[in-house]
């Protein structure tokens, strides 16, 4: 198919090396008529380095999604090629642009991906936790109940976790991480591809150790369950507020939810029951 035929691309882009950007890629980028970016800045700093003049760049980002998405269907139905990047990796992969990938499918516009970098697929690749079956969470709620249901949610279901998380969350949300889903290995891949790519391995029941100064973009690995016998965290939850309602010191409450369910040791039930009385806003 010629280049500048009909097309939206979704283009994936490098996480930080712009050697990774494929030579496919670059010439889609240097044809299409229009590059939608999630940053044009960013995106135009690439293209610099990568020695590309994109014809026209604009900005398509969550908060003006659905006011761009006429303007661009418009262009494709006149028959013109469009390529959407997001600001590193694989588009609509935590980024936007499902409901442009959508609308062109359901007006058959053609849609066809430029593959190549993607963090979960990197960090799976490399950090040695095993890698199917994986459930890909994105970026993972910014209050701690939305965190909390996710996890409850997950905790039960059998492979590893990849989600995305800001530095300055991460230590509460792998605390709360360890009390929904158990003892398990944990890998915080940083800065992936880029100069101070680094692989944190350790234990989740352990995240209170990890360093409070990490810095740049994160992307964290979560081990399989590890006790099939173990009951899930849902059912824990249910059984400390029945326990809670019956009174008691939080110790007595859970040393009595502990002695009823399985493969869970009183201190994971107690920072279960820690976790569940954290206030949203953190």
């Amino acid at each position: 198919m010629p280049l500048t035929a009909p097309c939206l691309w979704v283009a994936a882009t490098p996480l930080g090396n712009p050697d990774d950007l494929s030579p496919r890629t670059r010439e889609v980028l240097s044809s299409v008529s229009l590059v939608l970016a999630e940053d044009t800045r960013r995106a135009l700093r690439l293209f610099q380095a990568c020695g590309i003049t994109a014809h026209r760049v604009a900005s398509f980002h969550e908060h003006n999604e659905k006011k761009r998405q006429e303007g661009v269907l418009r262009l494709l139905r006149q028959g013109h090629a469009v390529a959407l990047v997001s600001d590193a990796g694989t588009p609509l992969l935590a980024d936007p642009g499902f409901r442009l990938v959508q609308a062109c499918r359901a007006e058959g516009i053609k849609v066809s991906p430029l593959p190549g970098p993607s963090a979960p697929a990197a960090a799976l690749s490399a950090a040695g936790i095993a890698p199917l079956p994986y459930s890909f969470l994105g970026f993972l709620p910014r209050d701690a109940a939305g965190r909390r249901a996710l996890f409850s949610v997950f905790a039960s279901v059998p492979g590893s976790l990849v989600f995305f998380e800001r530095k300055n969350r991460l230590k509460s949300s792998l605390k709360q991480a360890a009390a929904l889903l158990g003892p398990r290995d944990v890998a915080i891949c940083r800065e992936l591809t880029k100069t101070h790519e680094d692989f944190i391995l350790f234990r989740l029941e352990n995240s209170a150790d990890i360093p409070d100064d990490l810095r740049g973009e994160i992307t964290v690995v979560i081990g399989p369950p590890e006790e099939e016998t173990r009951s899930s965290a849902s059912e824990v939850e249910r059984l400390l507020r029945r326990e809670l309602a019956q009174g008691g010191k939080p110790r007595q409450v859970v040393r009595r939810v502990q002695s009823a369910v399985r493969g869970w040791t009183g201190k994971e039930v107690y920072a279960l029951l820690s976790a569940a009385n954290t206030p949203h806003g953190s």
